[in-house]
C-alpha cells in the first residue's frame, strides 16, 4: 500500500512539473515582442478585424510612424499593374537578363505570379517604368497608401526600396483591410487576378495572403516588413484580419522569421489562430 501511495505521488509531482514547464504563451501583442525578445520601441504589429472593427496594437508610437514600405508595396504595385495593363496578366513571363542578383530565385525567367512571390526586384522594376511616375502616384493616392510618394522620374525604381514611399503599419492594416473587403476602385477582374497570386498559407478553415518586406540602405537601420490578411472560418474567432508588423534588423543577423512569428503569435493572442 505505502509503495503504492509513494509510486503514485511520483506520478503526480512528475506530471505538475511537466504541467509547470510549459510556459504560457503571450497575451498580448506587447508580451508577444518581448516573447520574441524584442521591443514597442523596436517593432509594431497591428491586427484589425474587419467584420466589428476590433483592432489589436503594440504600445508607444511606433504603429503611426512611417517606414519605407520596401517590398510590401508589391501588393498595391501588383494591383496597379493588373489594372492599368502594364501587365497583361499573373502569367506575363520576364526574360531574365543574365545579371547574377542577391536572392537566387531572382536569376531566372519567371512570371508575373511567381516575381511577387519570390519578390523579384528586377521585374517590378521592369514594370514601374512602364505605369509612369505620375499614374503611380494617383493610384497610391487612391489606395490612401501611406505618404504616396514616389519621387521623380530619377526614381522610378527605387523610390518603395530606399525611399520616398513610406508607410505606417496603421496604413497598412487600412489598405489591406480594403483590399481583402474589395473596396479598392478596381475592377473585378484586378481582383480576380491578383489575390490568388498573394496566396501565402492555408490550413483548415483558415487563408493567409500575405508579403514580406526590407528595406536595406547603406548607412541606416534595416527595417523588416510582414503584411496582409487572414481569412478564418473555423478557429474561436472567426472573421477576416488584417495585420501589418514591421521590425529594426540588425543587418549582420536579420532573424527575418521572427516577421512570420509575431504575426502568428499575435493572431494566436487575439484569438484568430489556436
Amino acid at each position: 500500500m505505502i509503495r503504492h501511495l509513494f509510486g503514485l505521488a511520483l506520478g503526480l509531482t512528475a506530471l505538475l512539473c511537466a504541467c509547470q514547464a510549459v510556459p504560457e504563451r503571450p497575451q498580448t501583442l506587447d508580451e508577444v515582442l518581448v516573447a520574441q525578445g524584442l521591443t514597442p520601441e523596436a517593432a509594431a504589429l497591428v491586427i484589425y478585424r474587419l467584420e466589428d472593427g476590433g483592432t489589436w496594437e503594440t504600445s508607444g508610437d511606433r504603429p503611426e510612424n512611417r517606414f519605407v514600405a520596401a517590398s510590401t508595396s508589391k501588393i498595391p504595385h501588383t494591383l496597379i499593374a493588373l489594372e492599368t495593363g502594364a501587365v497583361t496578366g499573373p502569367d506575363e513571363w520576364f526574360e531574365w537578363d543574365g545579371e547574377t542578383r542577391f536572392s537566387p530565385g531572382w536569376n531566372e525567367s519567371q512570371s508575373f505570379a511567381k516575381a511577387f512571390q519570390r519578390s523579384t526586384v528586377w521585374i517590378y522594376q521592369t514594370v514601374t517604368p512602364r505605369i509612369g511616375s505620375a499614374v503611380l502616384h494617383d493610384w497610391l493616392m487612391r489606395f490612401d497608401y501611406g505618404n504616396a510618394d514616389v519621387g521623380g522620374e530619377s526614381d522610378i525604381q527605387t523610390y518603395w526600396l530606399k525611399g520616398p514611399l513610406a508607410i505606417s503599419a496603421r496604413e497598412q492594416v487600412a489598405f489591406l483591410a480594403r483590399l481583402a473587403a474589395h473596396t479598392l476602385p478596381l475592377s473585378a477582374r484586378t481582383y480576380e487576378q491578383a489575390i490568388p497570386i498573394m496566396l501565402a498559407d492555408q490550413g483548415e478553415g483558415w487563408t493567409l495572403y500575405a508579403k514580406t518586406g526590407w528595406k536595406r540602405v547603406e548607412g541606416e537601420t534595416d527595417i523588416g516588413w510582414y503584411v496582409g490578411w487572414l481569412e478564418q472560418t473555423g478557429g474561436p474567432a472567426p472573421g477576416t484580419y488584417a495585420f501589418a508588423m514591421n521590425m529594426d534588423m540588425d543587418v549582420d543577423n536579420p532573424a527575418l522569421e521572427k516577421r512570420k512569428i509575431v504575426v502568428h503569435e499575435g493572431l494566436v493572442a487575439v484569438g484568430a489562430l489556436e
